[in-house]
């Protein structure tokens, strides 16, 4: 953080706010965690601060100190709704423009118009509906940028346990349990001092990774019977249509990391996974990449997404048959790309 926007933020925080903290829209455990953690931060320091989140969250990430307080916006929309009317200042984590948060988007852009927002993110391109922002794409994950946020502020020793918990898990997940290529010495420092400060590293993995049920693992069966290997493109995807999810009793988060899958084979650099979403009339897709080839620029260009240069989500309103198709029609321009 530059001396400017800590200045701002010293500003903001010295006298009492009504906050609200808010994620994307279907949020991961970075967004999660770095909400947690800051509300916790806010909540011990004499501030009113509330989580709302668009919609619900995987289970998985519901164990975490203070989940059950969250609001969701979906199930309690009015208590939402007035918390936000109420708010003197919004903090908005893990996303950088107002339409990643699905309904929540219109109540934000009244309330941006009428009290200052605060932006920490590292995803690339954000937009400037926030008054103090603190963007980095250089960053592992947005809890790490949370870390910096607390100590600019001075408030490093002010991190409990519960907290150490929170930013744990949204490093740990966001940087694929430390192997991204935006995991750097500085991440895992502060990874070591929310460890000492009681973030217990061994039972958060077990939390996160190690809880699946029958119904989740038979999926991701279906889904590496359904991946298909382009190796002339050194490219693999995956399918998933909402008949396979609906048979295996879809919970939200059991497709959690089955795009990664790909880049485990020899030879491929790009992995992809199409999900069939009926309900909002839509294929979901995350893409990944190893190497030099940005899978943010091609999300970008062909899928209303982005993101990440290896790591970007994206939509098509295609059918999964034709998404898959279209897809597969883009590789010859990138060939040269991907085989680097």
């Amino acid at each position: 953080m530059n001396l400017e926007t800590v200045k701002a933020v010293k500003e903001l925080l010295s006298t009492p706010q009504n906050m609200v903290i808010i994620p994307h829209k279907n949020p991961d455990g970075d967004a999660i965690g770095s909400t947690l953690a800051l509300w916790h931060f806010f909540k011990n320091n004499g501030q009113d601060a509330t989580v709302i989140v668009p919609n619900d969250y995987p289970k998985f990430l519901k164990w975490m100190p203070g989940s059950d307080q969250i609001l969701n916006f979906e199930k309690e929309n009015h208590q939402c709704k007035d918390k936000i009317e109420n708010a003197t200042v919004v903090f908005t984590l893990d996303f950088n423009h107002l339409g990643r948060v699905g309904q929540l988007e219109e109540p934000l852009e009244e309330a941006a118009k009428k009290i200052p927002f605060v932006m920490i993110d590292h995803h690339q391109a954000p937009s400037d509906y926030a008054k103090i922002m603190y963007s980095d794409v250089e960053m592992s994950s947005t809890c790490q940028m949370v870390y910096n946020f607390i100590e600019a502020v001075d408030g490093v020793e002010k991190i409990t346990s519960e907290m150490a918990s929170c930013l744990y898990t949204g490093i740990m997940t966001d940087t694929g349990s430390f192997k991204f290529r935006s995991t750097t010495g500085e991440t895992h420092r502060i990874v070591a001092d929310l460890i000492d400060r009681g973030a217990e590293n061994t039972e958060i993995h077990h939390r996160v990774f190690d809880t699946n049920t029958p119904a989740r693992l038979k999926l991701l069966g279906v889904a590496l019977n359904n991946m298909k290997i382009l190796e002339q493109f050194k490219t693999a995807y995956i399918t998933l249509s909402q008949d396979e999810l609906d048979a295996h009793n879809y919970q939200k988060g059991d497709t959690e990391g089955f795009v990664n899958y790909g880049l485990t084979l020899e030879g491929i650099n790009f992995a992809v996974i199409f999900i069939e979403n009926k309900e909002e009339g839509i294929i979901k897709i995350s893409f990944r990449s190893i190497g030099d080839f940005s899978v943010n620029e091609f999300a970008r260009s062909h899928f209303n997404g982005g993101g990440h240069n290896n790591a970007a989500g994206g939509r098509s309103e295609k059918s999964l048959q034709e998404t898959a198709l279209y897809f597969e029609s883009l590789l010859k321009d990138y060939k040269n790309q991907l085989a680097v």
